[in-house]
């Protein structure tokens, strides 16, 4: 488990990539409006995508793994950026001007925890899937036991097929609401009261990282917010405080997860303070 705190801010994202090209020299307005237009074109299955789904789970079957479910937000992504490689001709994970996998994946409404890429041309599902499966990075992509969720693509041109698959963990979409109350739980059964004003617990969750609460007026000893996919678990060092037992009250507020320096989104994790009194 990786945390994102507003000290020692870390990736909340796992990312394994492989088989990087090189970039291309197209100017940046036509990328974009490739991919804005290929966005548009109907993602449904085609049979050689049902077919590298079909290769995926027969491998994972014979190494004793679950199968992947098919992700249809994954496969909007993974369509675009397919697109994107045989318009560009020279495949890569990731072209001058265009969202790196996360952003490509999460801002077409994919949510999760982990995400991985894997990226090929040939002629065949099968083809491509036993270059995959000879390549450690690619295979271990494939055979990552964490992930649930896959999305692919297959995009013919200039004689060959241009391949991505995109793999994730999927997490749970939680709204604030439900997000106050995972966490107000794990609180309540630390012993603690939760109290039922929560906006300054929010405000202070609004806040960019590295923004004190000073300005919010707010009389907690303890102050923490954080960002991350599994809202479950607790991170170590409010645990910490809680077993202090200096404090007997708490207000938790959930906001809009924020992205890297808090100035952007992050679409696959959750953000929440936590106050103590």
């Amino acid at each position: 488990m990786v945390w994102r705190f507003d000290c020692g801010r870390q990736s909340m994202i796992s990312r394994r990539f492989a088989c990087f090209g090189r970039f291309s020299r197209t100017p940046l307005f036509v990328v974009v409006l490739f991919v804005v237009l290929m966005s548009r074109v109907s993602k449904a299955q085609t049979p050689d995508e049902r077919k590298l789904l079909d290769l995926t789970n027969q491998a994972r079957a014979e190494a004793g793994l679950k199968p992947v479910e098919w992700d249809a937000a994954l496969a909007t992504a993974a369509h675009a950026h397919a697109a994107l490689m045989a318009q560009q001709g020279e495949i890569s994970h990731r072209y001058p001007g265009e969202a790196d996998l996360t952003e490509r994946a999460a801002s077409v409404g994919a949510h999760f925890s982990v995400i991985a890429e894997n990226i090929a041309t040939g002629y065949s599902p099968g083809q491509i899937q036993d270059s995959w499966m000879q390549s450690k990075v690619h295979h271990d992509n494939l055979m990552n036991a964490d992930i649930d969720h896959i999305g692919a693509a297959l995009v013919s041109a200039h004689g060959t097929l241009y391949a991505v698959a995109d793999f994730s963990k999927a997490v749970e979409q939680l709204t604030s609401a439900q997000v106050e109350a995972t966490v107000g739980k794990a609180l309540t059964e630390k012993g603690l009261t939760l109290m039922t004003d929560a906006e300054g617990a929010r405000q202070y969750c609004g806040l960019a990282d590295g923004a004190s609460g000073a300005s919010l007026g707010l009389k907690a000893q303890f102050l923490m917010r954080w960002q991350n996919a599994d809202i479950g678990k607790l991170p170590p060092q409010l645990v910490t405080a809680l077993e202090s037992g200096r404090y007997k009250q708490a207000a938790v507020g959930a906001c809009a997860p924020q992205g890297s320096g808090g100035s952007g989104p992050v679409f696959s994790g959750y953000r929440v303070a936590v106050l103590l009194f």
